[in-house]
């Protein structure tokens, strides 16, 4: 066994040496080492990596590391819900802005701020969305009237990236890097109330949500072996984690989360259940990072990079 043993920290402490002397520190510090070792190994031996991610992450600034990640081709698949779509977006024309977990959220309401946890949105910023999705379902509709063929989740989030210039932006690397984005519910949020507005006029303009189900299992399937690095929970994760069941599961997985197993929820459930479902791999090295991604994928982010 390792015995525990702290750290001296000075000057020149780098993070990559901080992140890897927590290896013996106990607790989830342990953890978040184990986490950046795996996902190093998983690059060493040429892993397909997925990433996938909720929208609070985009609403935070990890949106500015995952492009980054994105940027330096450091992974090869991106999963998310589409709140981290439309939030990508608006950040390119508006601001978010730091605000108060405490906030009165009335006050919040008449001032037309909308509060996500202690980050503040403007209705504005959807007001920017607003003025851009409707330009671009227009363009993407007169294509569908021209080939009669609707438009994929995957192809849509690749054409979206084309018009952004942001260098900080997901979208923008993603489509530059050639690097695919799935988003398997994308018709939730601000998004899908866009669609809606866009098909009052033009009600046979349609999206393929089934469109992406054969790309994304051919990736998989051709991958020597796959790995995954999950923050947070809901279908992000669980696209992720289900699509690898056609090769009777991940060969490795990192999952960052907050989330309890003792409700069932697939949000909070373990690496170790998947092996269950074959979704992580009977002899898969996998470790869970208990805590806010937050803190943590910045940490080890900068070891991998």
């Amino acid at each position: 066994m390792k015995k525990i043993e702290g750290t001296t920290i000075n000057g020149k402490t780098t993070i990559q040496e901080l992140v890897e002397n927590m290896e013996n520190f106990g607790f989830q510090a342990t953890q978040l080492s184990k986490a950046a070792s795996l996902i190093k190994k998983m690059k060493k031996e040429k892993a397909t990596v997925f990433l996938a991610f909720t929208s609070n992450m985009v609403s935070s600034g990890l949106r500015e590391i995952i492009a980054e990640l994105v940027k330096k081709k450091l992974v090869d698949v991106l999963i998310t819900s589409v709140g981290s779509i439309e939030e990508d977006v608006m950040k390119t024309k508006k601001d978010f802005y730091l605000g108060d977990f405490n906030a009165d959220d009335l006050e919040l309401r008449k001032k037309g701020i909308n509060r996500i946890g202690n980050i503040f949105v403007s209705s504005e910023c959807y007001e920017a969305l607003e003025d851009t999705l409707q330009g671009f379902f227009k363009a993407i509709y007169d294509k569908q009237k021209a080939s009669g063929k609707m438009i994929s989740p995957r192809e849509l989030c690749f054409e979206l990236g084309k018009k952004i210039k942001d260098e900080r932006s997901i979208l923008h690397w993603a489509t530059k890097n050639k690097i695919p984005i799935f988003c398997p519910a994308i018709t939730d949020g601000a998004l899908g109330l866009n669609l809606y507005f866009f098909k009052q006029k033009f009600p046979d303009f349609g999206i393929d949500v089934s469109g992406d189900m054969k790309e994304l299992a051919d990736i998989t399937l051709n991958a020597d072996k796959t790995g995954a690095i999950i923050l947070g929970g809901g279908t992000a994760k669980h696209h992720t984690i289900g699509v690898n069941i056609l090769r009777e599961g991940l060969d490795y997985a990192v999952y960052v989360s907050t989330g309890t197993e003792y409700d069932g929820s697939l949000s909070g459930a373990r690496p170790k259940e998947a092996v269950s479902w074959s979704k992580v791999g009977k002899k898969a090295d996998h470790v869970f990072v208990e805590g806010d991604a937050t803190i943590i994928f910045p940490l080890i982010a900068s070891a991998i990079l």
